[in-house]
């Protein structure tokens, strides 16, 4: 039961294989394995593949289903159409485009299967890139707040600058009429005279403009920092909403690119593994003798073919009779008197007729 389901799907001709030899059908059996498995695996890769880009497990099964069955179709006819010649050169030429195909398939069924088995290695190329990429994001997200921030601190470092200077000034001042009351410095008279009552009017003075000066400056620093603080929030809101775009970088394309990055070795014993899978019924068919099978394929086709050649060569033969034969009769035809009277008579019937038509016809349009 297994060795004929194998021998369907090595795609031959059950009828000729139950007259050959046990050791012919083991070897179509094992072609038809191996174009099963290879299905198998074809199903796997393009299962785990479409599960990286839909993330629904049906889904991912119904069109992994769909695409093994492809390849089972493509292997299948792949390996029944290549017929065994008497010449390698003519075998090998007519294999050729069979073997490209199967590269192309061991291409697309090894790659899933190497995002599978590298999977964890994957996952730290990915997180890498994912780290870079936050940070890359949040600096540009920090181009286009860092401007304005720089302005309002230019501007709070100016009014605590302006406050500084004031206070440095009323200072200076309250150091002047201090140093005029104990005489060491202006008049060098010790007391409250009129210099100093002069001197500390003016420190207190600028003690009450320093006062409101600070009082106003506190209140625009205030709204300053507010502003700092809104944009920052700004910033770190547009963080938020833009990470989950990169932490959605985990598809199939994304997977892929990593594991381009990955060493080449591993991936490419991989894929030679799979090019020797998706090959090996191709290789084995061109590389064993013409056996008893290929010999009653080739009797059927034959037999065939010179059926076909002969049912044309017939209708030829009677066509070129038929021309020959239509040929001497109408010349016999024409040597014949009576056939000449018979045709002139009803020619000059017809021209009278035509005549005596077109007389009646002109008559009535007068």
């Amino acid at each position: 039961m297994i060795q004929k389901f194998f021998l369907i799907c090595s795609g031959a001709d059950l009828e000729l294989l139950q007259d050959c030899p046990a050791g012919e059908r083991n070897k179509y059996a094992g072609i038809g394995a191996t174009v099963f498995f290879t299905a198998v695996m074809a199903f796997i890769a393009s299962a785990y593949a479409l599960y990286t880009v839909f993330d629904n497990v049906y889904t991912a099964i119904f069109f992994g289903l769909v695409w093994g069955l492809l390849i089972f179709n493509l292997d299948r006819f792949i390996v029944s159409t290549i017929k065994k010649r008497d010449s390698f050169k003519s075998e090998m030429l007519q294999a050729t485009p069979r073997i490209i195909l199967a590269i192309i398939i061991a291409v697309v069924i090894s790659k899933p299967l190497e995002l599978k088995i590298f999977e964890k290695e994957i996952d730290q190329v990915l997180l890498e890139e994912k780290n870079q990429m936050t940070l890359d994001n949040q600096a540009q997200l920090a181009q286009q707040f860092s401007p304005t921030i720089t302005q309002l601190e230019q501007q709070i470092t100016g009014l605590k600058n302006e406050t500084a200077t004031k206070a440095a000034e009323v200072n200076a001042l309250y150091e002047t009429y201090i140093a005029e009351a104990e005489g060491r410095k202006g008049t060098e008279i010790v007391g409250k005279g009129p210099v100093y009552k002069e001197k500390r009017e003016k420190h207190d003075a600028e003690l009450a403009a320093l006062a409101e000066l600070r009082e106003t400056n506190t209140a625009k620093i205030a709204d300053l920092e507010a502003k700092i603080a809104d944009l920052n929030q700004n910033y770190d809101q547009k963080v938020t909403e833009t990470q989950p775009v990169i932490d959605g970088v985990d598809g199939l394309m994304a997977r892929i690119n990593a594991l381009n990055k990955l060493p080449l070795l591993p991936s490419l014993f991989i894929f030679l593994l799979f090019l020797a899978i998706e090959t090996a019924p191709i290789i084995a068919k061109l590389l064993s003798s013409k056996g008893p099978y290929d010999y009653k394929l080739e009797e059927q086709e034959s037999a065939i073919k010179v059926w076909a050649e002969q049912r044309v060569g017939e209708r030829q033969a009677v066509l070129a009779t038929d021309q020959a034969l239509s040929q001497k009769i109408h010349a016999e035809i024409r040597e014949e008197e009576a056939v000449y009277r018979h045709k002139k008579q009803q020619t000059e019937a017809l021209l009278k007729a035509q005549a005596d038509k077109f007389h009646e016809v002109q008559l009535k349009s007068l």
